[in-house]
């Protein structure tokens, strides 16, 4: 699969863009600030519906514009699809697939896949648990797109059940009548449901991505692993099935009622837990080094990419700056394993910080101009 063309509209910095790409490795190459990671993100907006670098749609609209456009041809095998978003801040979002607009914008996701690499990956080995929990769910909406449907689910019940709780809270603060909870066990039992499909589904990938991602750090760094990663829940046990994880949800939530109505939060549940990245027998998170945290996060993506490839839809891969933040080991042994790769999309500020081995079409970045050279 590969996209075949680009087009934007008041997307970022772009008052319009319309750009060629060909299988194999293309780079975007200019000073820092003229939209070369706009082009990107835009590639990847299609894949997840979200940023790598925003956490709303507000700052992807140009100042000045109402919406945006994000439009792609996308080819997989012999088969073209044209897949349009149209980004509407404080407004429903709207989707086209081959101009036909009966069609909801996570219809598109499956239809362009990408496995992205920017220096904000970082934050996947140093960040809070929140990182981590983004690009297992991304990661599992890549493999099976009828997932996002299952997260939207979840997070709806959840922001229902906090208000119900916060509102108990605050009665309870103000010394006025209880509040009548007995709603609380259906939105109990909604949560567990969506929550228990979306940890079973984090189970599954993780026992899928571990090997890989000990293998990718092995060639990142020969002799600096093993790694091993370890899911975290916050309803502890040992239950794998989804009934065995839905009860196991449903008695963490009654034995947290308690405290959850007193704090006015839901305490358990998917969004709550991490993923202990080991390097060794310990967490990489505050003993491992710099490099060792880059090499992590970059073997995690290539697991990601191996993983995908691997169920039969080799995905875009996205390399945002990430060469000027490695040292010269780790950056040729990055751009060897990506360089075969179906689609290889890359920025940088100068031509020397893309590797020699992804040689391709080159695009000069610069003034709101997209030019190949």
């Amino acid at each position: 699969m590969h996209v075949t063309h680009l087009s934007l509209a008041d997307f970022r910095s772009y008052p319009r863009v319309e750009v060629p790409l060909d299988p194999g490795v293309t780079a975007f190459v200019g000073p820092n600030g003229q939209g070369k990671t706009n082009l990107v993100e835009a590639v990847g907006y299609l894949a997840t519906l979200g940023s790598h670098r925003v956490s709303s749609d507000a700052p992807l609209v140009r100042m000045g514009a109402e919406r945006a456009i994000i439009r792609a041809q996308v080819r997989q095998g012999d088969r073209q699809q044209l897949v349009e978003l149209e980004l509407n801040p404080g407004r429903a979002n709207r989707a086209r697939i081959n101009r036909s607009s009966q069609v909801k914008p996570r219809d598109v996701l499956g239809i362009v896949r990408t496995v992205l690499f920017a220096p904000e990956d970082l934050a996947l080995v140093k960040g809070d648990p929140g990182e981590r929990r983004r690009f297992l769910d991304e990661l599992i909406t890549a493999r099976s797109p009828r997932m996002a449907g299952v997260r939207s689910d979840y997070d709806r019940v959840l922001k229902q059940r906090n208000t119900l709780l916060k509102s108990a809270a605050l009665a309870r603060r103000h010394g006025g009548r209880s509040m009548d909870m007995s709603t609380l066990d259906i939105w109990d039992q909604h949560l567990a449901r969506a929550g228990a499909e979306l940890l079973a589904q984090r189970l599954d990938l993780i026992a899928a991505v571990q090997p890989l991602a000990d293998k990718a750090y092995e060639q990142l760094a020969p002799g600096g692993g093993p790694i091993a990663l370890e899911y975290k829940p916050s309803a502890p046990g040992e239950a794998h099935t989804r009934e065995d994880l839905f009860e196991q949800l449903m008695a963490a939530l009654a034995e947290a009622r308690k405290q959850e109505i007193e704090r006015g939060v839901t305490l358990v549940g998917p969004h709550r837990d991490d993923l202990l990245l080991k390097l060794g027998q310990l967490p990489a998170k505050g003993y491992a080094s710099h490099g060792e945290s880059w090499s992590y996060a970059l073997a995690l993506r290539l697991a990601s990419y191996d993983l995908l490839r691997a169920e039969g839809n080799e995905p875009v891969l996205v390399l945002d700056d990430v060469f000027a933040e490695l040292d010269t080991r780790r950056r040729e042994r990055l751009a060897e394993l990506v360089a075969p790769g179906e689609q290889v999309l890359v920025t940088a500020a100068v031509d020397d910080d893309v590797p020699h081995v992804l040689s391709g079409v080159r695009f000069a970045v610069a003034e709101g101009t997209v030019e190949r050279v």
